[in-house]
């Protein structure tokens, strides 16, 4: 058999077997070492995480209140709005009630018209039929104590017929006028 031995072998194999226990224990203490480092910095990151959380819970506080407000102010505004927009549709409704009396009112001058023509193209002194005589306007020239008042500049007949074509003319103006306003009115509705 061999020369050495079976203590020697048995010694041998145990002196291996404690020097890889002793690197083994080296391995384990070098691994322990860095767990414990990184145990750490694992506690500073899960005490800066409840932190974070912490501050987030605050702002969610914060954005809940936030909201609330806009939501309460939001809704005041609604119904203002709501109250506004009513305000203005009754308001429109009564603009195409004056727009159709003041319509009625041209149309009737309209066809009124004619007749005041005839009537003052058969006798040119004669006044209109519905125009009430009206005292002539006077005119004044400046002296140093105040105003004199002088003649009338022009005569009340031909007064009254241009006034009444003025009329005529403001008449028409204004029934073009609110005929473009109904036109824009429509389009835009």
């Amino acid at each position: 058999m061999s020369t050495l031995p079976l203590g020697m072998i048995i010694e041998g194999l145990v002196a291996v077997l404690l020097v890889i226990t002793i690197g083994y224990c080296f391995t384990l203490n070098s691994r322990l070492q860095r767990l414990r480092a990184d145990e750490e910095v694992l506690r500073a990151t899960i005490s800066e995480l409840m932190t974070a959380t912490e501050i987030a819970e605050r702002a969610i506080l914060g954005l809940k209140t936030t909201a609330a407000e806009a939501d309460k102010t939001l809704g005041s505004r609604l119904k203002q709005a709501e109250t506004m927009s009513h305000t203005l549709a009754e308001q429109v409704g009564e603009g195409e009630l004056v727009f159709t009396r003041i319509s009625q009112i041209a149309e009737a001058a309209r066809s009124a018209a004619p007749q005041r023509e005839a009537v003052t193209r058969s006798d040119p002194y004669a006044a209109p039929p519905q125009l009430e005589p009206q005292p002539a306007p006077q005119q004044y020239a400046p002296q140093a104590a105040g105003y004199v008042q002088a003649a009338p500049a022009v005569e009340p007949e031909r007064r009254r017929s241009s006034r009444a074509s003025d009329i005529r003319s403001a008449a028409a103006e204004a029934t073009a006028r609110l005929e473009q306003f109904r036109k824009r009115n429509g389009a835009a509705a």
